[in-house]
């Protein structure tokens, strides 16, 4: 597509969610629609749906603001299309999914922008994404879900719990992709988590999860699995990965449980012997979240290529946290203070590195900021939008 007409498209979206609550507008809308086309298709998706209209609209965004680049929307879409398998969504449902977001998008669009020649840009880039969507659906031969039996739960901090898992065949996701899951306490809500290790042939799974203030789902995750509870778990989604061939090095990084996709990229070149270097900084507000810190000093140790970076804003934990974080082993690298993106940023520009982030959607927006401000290009900068 012309530079021109993905400048227009992208300026009429970003005109719809500048205004405060412009994406949830957009978002209700779309769905308004998509109820109002369809019959039956409601029942498709859950009851409670204020999470799945944050992610459509971080969705879209996502897409609209990479259009420049077809091939990674591509990628996206075709993940987040076999994604949708799971709420029994079929090909046919994408053409109604495309008459809605070009609906929601007239409406939400500011009046004084809206024109027959923006209208018409839009129908094709909404063409282009929902038609790559449902030929990923049409062509995908993998299950829509796999089951799991959970085999272990360990309650490393009152918040936060490592979950195991054992699903019924192998999933074949890549270290540092995330999946969605459903959990009998909560059928019909799913939430995504990132694989904390590498895939194996036996299927075995590892989540890091923390509980949410005022959450469906991670209350239940952290508080109530046992072992022994089935789960469902939805195709693998996400880029983020190590480029060998490119010659860079690596900079990670990583704040509370955002810590998962990076530890199993870690883990997994951790079994080759030829890697490029890799900082990682690994950061939390108090000491006790950095709660996985002995494993990546025992990575560090074992690995030459690799440095880990604690980085904490208070140096003490909070009396409710009573886990402390030991001293660093010899050699390696002692605990900063201060906010995570400011710590990396006062590195240098790390202009000559690929960049993962990965975390809160706070921490990930702040970080972006200092690196971008101290000279870092965005175009190295990796994360997951989901």
């Amino acid at each position: 597509m012309e530079a021109f007409a993905v400048a227009r498209v992208q300026l009429s979206f970003a005109s719809i969610v500048a205004t405060p609550g412009g994406a949830e507008r957009f978002a209700t809308a779309f769905y308004t629609a998509l109820w109002s086309d369809t019959v039956g298709i409601r029942e498709l998706f859950p009851a409670g749906m204020e999470t799945m209209r944050q992610r459509f609209a971080t969705a879209v965004g996502w897409a609209i603001n990479r259009l420049g680049d077809p091939d990674t929307v591509t990628a996206f879409l075709t993940q987040l299309g076999r994604d949708h398998r799971k709420y029994g969504v079929r090909p046919e449902h994408f053409r109604s999914a495309g008459r809605a977001l070009h609906t929601a998008v007239r409406e939400c669009t500011p009046p004084i922008l809206w024109t027959d020649a923006l209208d018409r840009t839009w129908a094709r880039v909404i063409d282009l994404l929902v038609g790559t969507m449902a030929d990923a659906v049409a062509d995908d031969e993998l299950p829509a879900a796999w089951g799991a039996t959970v085999v272990g739960h360990e309650r490393v901090l009152p918040d936060l719990a490592i979950i195991r898992l054992e699903t019924d065949s192998p999933i074949p996701y890549h270290a540092g992709q995330y999946m969605s899951v459903q959990i009998p306490q909560r059928p019909h809500m799913w939430r995504y988590l990132s694989a904390a290790i590498p895939p194996n042939p036996y299927g075995q799974i590892e989540f890091h999860v923390r509980r949410v203030s005022g959450g469906w789902v991670s209350p239940a995750l952290v508080g109530d699995t046992s072992v022994g509870d089935r789960w469902v778990i939805g195709p693998p989604l996400g880029g983020l990965h190590v480029d060998r061939d490119s010659g860079e090095d690596v900079l990670m990084i990583a704040s509370g449980t955002g810590l998962a996709p990076l530890r199993a990229q870690l883990m997994e070149m951790g079994m080759r012997g030829d890697n490029p270097r890799v900082h990682l900084f690994f950061g939390g507000k108090y000491p006790c979240d950095l709660y996985d810190l002995q494993t990546l000093w025992q990575l560090a140790t074992t690995n030459p290529w690799l440095t880990v970076v604690p980085v904490v804003e208070e140096t003490e934990n909070p009396w409710w946290h009573p886990v402390p974080v030991e001293d660093p082993p010899p050699g390696l690298h002692r605990t900063l203070h201060g906010k995570l993106g400011k710590v990396v940023s006062q590195f240098g520009s790390w202009a000559d590195r690929q960049i993962q982030i990965a975390g809160s959607p706070s921490m990930i927006k702040t970080t972006l900021y200092a690196l971008s401000a101290g000279g870092t290009p965005r175009q190295n900068i990796r994360f997951d939008p989901l």
